[in-house]
């Protein structure tokens, strides 16, 4: 399985959007500071995470919840207020 994540920094309350093989590992990464992106952003909790059967269909949903649609759709997912 490959997994396409969301993670919110507690700091700025800002998403992160990725995509991993395995999620556990890499959320561990995120947390304890080993991500550049999201290293100074820290606390950040995993808000939203898909299973994709193919690396492609991971990366591809990837890209569409980074546009602003994608987004509009994990503010109303998530219940978050700004949309």
């Amino acid at each position: 399985m490959y997994y396409t994540y969301v993670l919110k920094s507690s700091k700025d309350n800002e998403l992160y959007i990725g995509w991993t093989v395995d999620l556990s590992a890499r959320i561990k990464k995120h947390s304890s500071g080993k991500v550049y992106s999201t290293k100074f952003k820290l606390p950040i909790t995993l808000v939203y995470y898909e299973a994709c059967l193919s690396k492609e269909k991971a990366i591809q949903r990837e890209k569409q919840l980074k546009t602003g649609f994608g987004r509009r759709y994990l503010k109303n997912r998530l219940n978050m207020p700004g949309c």
